[in-house]
């Protein structure tokens, strides 16, 4: 663990930043909004409307989505079992998490993931997808749950879990 002092006060110092001014409570209510918009929902919503109206690239990518969730789930939980790393407790937290390690952000890997095979299959509006999937990962920071190193081993799992299924596709 004496490998990750430097990693841990650079985390603690990026989060004391995020939440030591005076407009956190705002802030947070922006962040809230944004960070729900990862939890999930807008994921299986989104599937099922490119399967529906996007043809076969659509359907590819309904498909393609089912399999890289059900790879990056299983490694997240590992992932947070292996890590224990606690949530931060020295800054003001304006959600309660639903559980108690902080390594790695899932939602963070599951907008990355999703910010992939979006790019892959409808490049078009790419520039959108990762503005998004950055702010779902900048807002588990401001709300208080994670610290930026969760966040970025959200991302690295996120994208490396879409790439692996992207790679085994044959389409």
């Amino acid at each position: 663990m004496r490998a990750l002092a430097p990693i841990q006060k650079v985390d603690f110092a990026l989060s004391s930043i995020c939440l030591g001014h005076r407009f956190n409570r705002e802030v947070a209510t922006c962040s809230r909004w944004v960070s729900h918009s990862g939890d999930g929902h807008l994921y299986l919503a989104v599937g099922v409307l490119l399967a529906l109206l996007a043809g076969d690239a659509g359907v590819t990518f309904f498909f393609t989505a089912l399999i890289a969730f059900a790879l990056e789930l299983p490694v997240y939980i590992i992932l947070k079992r292996l890590f224990r790393r606690n949530r931060p407790s020295h800054i003001p937290s304006f959600i309660t998490p639903s559980d108690r390690y902080s390594m790695p952000s899932g939602h963070t890997a599951a907008a990355c993931l999703m910010a992939t095979l979006l790019s892959h299959y409808f490049p078009s509006f790419a520039v959108v997808y990762w503005i998004w999937a950055g702010c779902i990962g900048l807002s588990r920071i401001l709300l208080g749950v994670h610290f930026a190193s969760d966040v970025i081993a959200g991302s690295l799992l996120g994208i490396g879990c879409a790439a692996m299924v992207l790679d085994w596709a044959v389409i």
